[in-house]
């Protein structure tokens, strides 16, 4: 290396007549690791507005600097983000002391969107190139790939976006040469923000360098510029979301939630069933439930292209507080009859939780469903009743009415399973005039908003078991009686 990238940066500075800040410093140090160390994959977070856009095109400048061969694909949410990135390495170029003589004599390589600079190898590709997420780069190779903000509101404000921008980030393997060096820089957009290097995360495995605004002893990381009478002014100015994901760094829904998941309590505590002397007894834990509600809302389309079939199922206790114990997403194997297959689901979640009966939504395809959830019922000898339920009522104004006043009241109870559904993003994501999958939310809701069933229900000649609900023996009803 001719200079440290630290050095560079300084008489950088010099020229512009500014500070090097000490949150610069461990910028540079992070970047001169990545180009001197074996791991070749990082993600450098840090507040808005701390100049890490320019670090990142000082960056660029030292790197064609020491390595003139070197070609770098610049990669933002869109082609003009991606040139301004491109216009401020051209810029340092042309200006910074160590790097004259590096602009090329032919007018086309140094174009606004790519320029190539002085070197001996003859490449097909510039030095550094320009493109938005949505640009074609097959054929391209890159020795460096920059992803500076690609991550913004509107390439994740939906679960489709950030789907799609998961899978166009995946093309980004076939750019990049062996050996290569990717380079993440941005702030977080959503909650389930591709900047995560936590396992199972989208950068699992990243080196990290993060920078939030505050440090842990609440002191200002660049207090020069942002003095905490100014960080509290930007804090009221922005909003505590904005604030948090654009200034600390951590992860929030791209709006406001309506249906917050962080105001659910969770337990994991597993139903407790006692039958003694013709009685039944249910807890979760040590508390007593009194009644139960479970919910059906079924599909015969592909979860990941349409609605998904959704079983649920919320207990009550004496208090009134309802516990969701479990959210089951129904998956259809490969070759399997897909209405069987989903009642003998049915039948399973409702022997594994003893309920008492099973509401099943008869909107669209479930108007299909009730005979053959019966037949399956008395073919493995339930005793649950099956309740057909047709709903009239928006669905909006269903999960509202369901989930708004439980959650102000913190009156509802949430099984940690249920965290490994897709039921707490479909919260977190939930808009009332959205469009985004619900289908959980629906199911809950359903479970919520019906009427505990509270008759007995056992088969004629054959005794069951006592109801749990009840607490004593159970009268002889008919088959006709339980199946009704």
């Amino acid at each position: 290396m001719k200079v440290t990238l630290t050095e560079f940066v300084w008489v950088w500075n010099e020229t512009q007549h500014l500070k090097t800040p000490r949150h610069h410093r461990r910028m540079c140090r992070f970047l001169m690791r990545l180009m001197a160390g074996e791991t070749r994959q990082a993600l450098m977070m840090a507040f808005r507005d701390s100049g890490k856009s320019t670090i990142v095109g000082l960056f660029c400048a030292w790197v064609l600097l020491c390595r003139p061969e070197t070609r770098i694909l610049i990669l933002s949410a869109d082609w003009e983000l991606a040139k301004k990135m491109v216009r401020n390495i051209k810029r340092i170029i042309e200006r910074h002391p160590l790097t004259q003589g590096m602009k090329p004599a032919e007018k086309d390589q140094w174009a606004s969107d790519r320029f190539t600079v002085r070197r001996r190898a003859e490449l097909r590709d510039p030095s550094v190139l320009a493109r938005g997420l949505g640009a074609n780069i097959t054929g391209s190779r890159a020795d460096i790939i920059v992803c500076d903000d690609v991550e913004v509101p509107n390439t994740c404000d939906t679960p489709q976006k950030r789907a799609d921008l998961r899978q166009r980030l995946s093309e980004l393997a076939f750019v990049l040469v062996p050996g290569g060096l990717q380079l993440f820089v941005g702030t977080p957009h959503a909650y389930d923000t591709i900047y995560n290097t936590a396992p199972g995360g989208y950068l699992e495995g990243f080196q990290r360098l993060f920078l939030p605004l505050l440090t842990d002893e609440g002191q200002s990381a660049w207090p020069e510029r942002f003095s905490l009478a100014k960080i509290d002014e930007i804090r009221r100015r922005s909003g505590p979301r904005k604030f948090a994901s654009q200034m600390m760094l951590t992860p929030v829904p791209c709006v406001e939630n309506r249906l917050d998941p962080d105001r659910l309590t969770f337990y994991d505590t597993e139903i407790v069933y006692h039958e003694t002397n013709s009685s039944a007894s249910l807890s979760i834990g040590d508390v007593q439930m009194v009644s139960a509600s479970a919910w059906w809302d079924p599909s015969f389309g592909k979860p990941d292209k349409g609605d998904a079939s959704v079983l649920a199922c919320v207990f009550t206790d004496k208090e009134g507080r309802a516990w969701l114990h479990a959210v089951e997403y129904l998956k259809v194997p490969a070759g399997a009859e897909s209405a069987a297959f989903q009642c003998q689901a049915a039948a399973a979640f409702v022997q594994k939780y003893h309920l008492p009966s099973l509401a099943l939504e008869t909107n669209g395809i479930g108007k299909f469903l009730p005979e053959l959830l019966r037949r399956t019922f008395r073919l493995q000898r339930l005793s649950a009743a099956v309740l057909p339920r047709h709903s009239t009522q928006p669905k909006a104004e269903r999960i509202l009415e369901a989930f708004d006043a439980r959650l102000a009241a913190d009156a509802l109870r949430v099984h940690e399973r249920v965290r490994a559904t897709p039921f707490l993003t479909e919260m977190r994501e939930w808009r009332p005039q959205g469009n985004g999958h619900d289908d959980g939310l629906d199911a809950v809701a359903g479970c919520l908003l019906m009427e505990p069933v509270r008759l007995p229900q056992v088969s004629k000649g054959l005794r069951i078991g006592p109801d749990w609900r009840f607490g004593h023996e159970l009268p002889v009803l008919t088959l006709d009686e339980i199946t009704c």
